[in-house]
């Protein structure tokens, strides 16, 4: 389906006229419910009505970033891809795009004066895997997560308006405990992947080599190097926790749902006894209901001891 769309609208397509406005929203949505089918239902459970169309343009971006990074032939051509995608950004950012997904992305830029920086950071970081596969150090991985994981934070409080000296480390400690729940979970899909994001440093510390991958064993010492890295993770999660009361109202239950969705991920991995090599953990659908209920439950009471901050998204700007 990707080359399909690549053929159509890669740098080998020739467009003589860009698509509309409204023909480029509709393909962001449909992309969206491509690749997660489940995002009209929660976007219409949990996202304000007019955020729907400017988040699903950013997935858009973010979708076919990821795709031409891993979708494609080899690396070079990876690589060639990702600078092409670049220049679509900077031409979108000149008041030119005839991608539907810069003709849409450009408006939300527009409306919301979102800066370059963290769509060129996620750039970074897709032309990162191309070519580092081992983090030496605990450091290099939280360079990495700077980069893939923390510039979707950010977008999301110029989204909601509320993007603020004070919001933006507890943005970053969600997404970046959300980056590394994320490699817990998926070790053995990335070192089939030819990739190893637990530290080396670590890896060596508890005696777990690469032969050790290669066999995928859930041996002690794997154990144990996978329960330190899910206790950094869980505690960059909590670190992040006030963010869901400091967002704009129609923010704070999705805000709360991610840091508790990330949380979850990581009890499923303690209750697997951190084997993630046999089964990857994930959190059931009964178990989403009752962390979304839990989050519901909680937000009001956690809100009351927060100074009013509320919502900027119908009025342009942060209270």
């Amino acid at each position: 389906m990707f080359l399909d769309d690549l053929h159509r609208y890669g740098p080998e397509a020739s467009l003589t006229t860009a698509p509309t406005l409204r023909e480029s929203q509709q393909y962001c949505l449909q992309l969206a419910r491509r690749h997660y089918e489940n995002f009209t239902v929660v976007s219409r459970l949990l996202l304000p009505r007019q955020l729907r169309q400017h988040l699903a343009n950013v997935y858009a971006y973010c979708r076919w970033a990821d795709d031409l990074a891993d979708e494609t032939a080899d690396q070079q051509q990876a690589l060639t891809l990702l600078e092409w995608w670049q220049s679509q950004l900077h031409d979108c950012y000149q008041g030119r795009a005839t991608h539907p997904v810069f003709v849409a992305l450009r408006e939300t830029i527009r409306q919301f004066e979102i800066p370059a920086d963290p769509f060129l950071d996620l750039l970074k970081a897709f032309r990162q895997d191309q070519t580092v596969t081992r983090y030496e150090t605990a450091d290099q991985v939280l360079e990495y997560c700077r980069c893939s994981a923390n510039p979707v934070g950010r977008l999301v409080l110029y989204l909601g308006r509320c993007y603020t000296p004070e919001r933006v480390p507890l943005s970053d400690s969600t997404c970046t405990g959300l980056q590394l729940a994320n490699f817990c979970q998926d070790v053995a899909g990335d070192w089939d992947r030819g990739r190893v994001y637990l530290p080396q440093t670590a890896c060596r510390r508890f005696g777990y080599n690469e032969a050790a991958f290669a066999r995928r064993e859930a041996s002690d010492a794997f154990r144990q190097l996978l329960a330190a890295e899910v206790d950094k993770a869980e505690a960059l999660l909590r670190a992040g926790e006030p963010l869901a009361a400091e967002m704009p109202k129609g923010l704070r239950l999705p805000v709360a749902l991610f840091a508790a969705g990330g949380l979850a991920i990581l009890q499923a991995i303690r209750r697997q006894n951190y084997d993630v090599w046999t089964r990857r953990p994930t959190v059931s659908k009964l178990e989403k209901l009752r962390l979304m209920a839990s989050c519901w439950w909680r937000l009001p009471a956690v809100c009351a001891n927060q100074p009013p901050r509320d919502s900027g998204l119908s009025r342009g700007h942060d209270n």
